[in-house]
This record gives structure tokens, sequence and C-alpha cells, in this order.
């Protein structure tokens, strides 16, 4: 098996250089805040992050292609790396702590690419989490100084928490009925949104959570986190990555009932 050590350190120093970025513009009166065509938000922050980690990324592999949520896809090749600067931005222009930035690295193989190193810091929170494949997944400070993740054991619905981000989107694809039922089934539900409901899934806090309309770079990162702590990651359809535009995260345990749910009378 490939040896990723190099790979997840370089994109430990992204996140570490796009922390510092972000956190010296979270919270600023004058931060610049605009509107996407597809009416989300993007501020100056998310732009500079991500212009960072990409000439970083240039000059340490030049040949690999980069794919970012602000700027696209540059390069071609078998090695891809997919940026999310700020994953969470809405709640980072209001000034709430819960949002991250995503460096995943992909390879072409079976299927397509596949995520083969994720790193997801998120500095407001103190937290970071990161995986290698065939490597495990872990949380902590750095490299030297990290707990490895382990999924949760829990089996039955009625003893599981789920997480999710927000009731909209289940209700625009016709899935919103199959949401409530699966709420009423499980114990516990908080809508802790974006990136932290995987990372909680993949530390055992939370069982099983779901988003209904995703990209690429919103799940790259955390598909591999969640796999190398020993869960599952797919889409709605069932299919194994981050490539299905929405996704479903478990113990693994728990996923054929997680998506039976969200996938009844649709």
């Amino acid at each position: 098996m490939p040896d990723y050590h190099d790979d997840l350190r370089l994109a430990h120093v992204l996140a570490d250089a796009a922390d510092a970025q972000t956190m010296d513009r979270f919270k600023a009166l004058d931060l610049k805040v605009e509107t996407k065509p597809d009416m989300t938000p993007v501020s100056e922050a998310d732009k500079a992050a991500e212009e960072l980690i990409r000439s970083q990324l240039q000059r340490a592999r030049p040949r690999d292609a980069i794919l970012g949520e602000e700027y696209g896809i540059e390069g071609t090749g078998p090695r891809r790396w997919v940026i999310d600067p700020i994953d969470g931005t809405k709640n980072y222009v209001r000034g709430v702590p819960v949002w991250a930035t995503l460096i995943s690295l992909m390879e072409a193989g079976e299927g397509g690419y596949q995520p083969v190193v994720g790193v997801v810091s998120a500095p407001a929170l103190g937290r970071r989490w990161w995986a290698a494949k065939g490597g495990g997944a872990y949380t902590g400070r750095s490299l030297t100084s990290a707990t490895r993740l382990h999924v949760s054991k829990v089996s039955r619905l009625p003893d599981a928490s789920l997480a999710y981000s927000s009731l909209s989107g289940w209700e625009e694809q016709g899935r919103l009925d199959g949401f409530m039922d699966l709420t009423r089934a499980v114990w516990r539900t908080r809508g802790y949104g974006d990136f932290w409901p995987y990372m909680m899934v993949a530390e055992g806090s939370v069982d099983i959570c779901a988003e209904p309309e995703l990209s690429l770079w919103d799940m790259a990162a955390n598909a591999i986190v969640v796999t190398e702590a020993g869960g599952s990651f797919t889409g709605l359809d069932g299919r194994a990555g981050p490539h299905s535009g929405n996704a479903a995260a478990s113990n693994g345990l728990l996923h054929d009932e997680l998506l039976g749910y969200l996938n009844q009378r649709y």
C-alpha cells in the first residue's frame, strides 16, 4: 500500500497556514461578504484561504491537480487535491465558531477518484481531525500528539444519536417524511451542521448523520476520516465515497437502516 505520510504532513502544513489566515479575519468588523450565483455567501477569507493553499500546493506538488470551491479545477493527472477553504461560511460570517478548512488528496482508481488523505481543521473550536488510507483516523494538535478515532458500537436506532444540518433540503427533495420518521426512531437529534457531524461519527459521539445536497469539496476529507475510523460513508443511493451529491455517514452498523429511512417513499 502506498505511503501517504508526506502528503498528510503537507496537508497539515496547508491547514496551519489556512488556520492563521481565517482566524485573523474571524469576527472582523470589516469582513467583505459577497453572494455567489447559487445564492450562497462567500467571504474574502474564503478566497484568500484557497489562494494561499493553492499557491503552496503549486510549489510543493506542481504535478498535482487542484479542485477548490472558489476557483474550480486546475491541472490534470491521477492525483487531485480537493479544497473547501471554509466549510460553514454562513457560520463564519456570523461569528459562529463551527466552520473548518477541508483539505483532501484524491487519487484515480477503480470507480474514479477516491480520497486517500484528509484533514479537517476547525481552529475556532481548537480541533483538527485527519486520516490517510490504510493508516487510521486521528484527532489532536499535531501528527505527534494525536488520539486514534473509532466509531461507536451502537447497533439499535432507538439508542442512536442523529446529527444533521437543516430540514429545508430534505423537504426540497421530497425526502422530509422519511427524515422526520428517522428523527422519531432515534434516541436523540441535534442540528450541528456542516463538517462537524461527520467528525463526531468518526469520534463515536454521534452514530449517524446525513445531508441531502453537497459538493465534492464538502465531502472528500470527511469521507476518509469516517471510513478510516471504521465507519461507512456513502451517498443516499448507497454508493461508497463522496460522489453522489449528498451524503450518509454512520458507524456502519446502522447504515442500511439510515438509508432505508431517507429513501422511503422517495
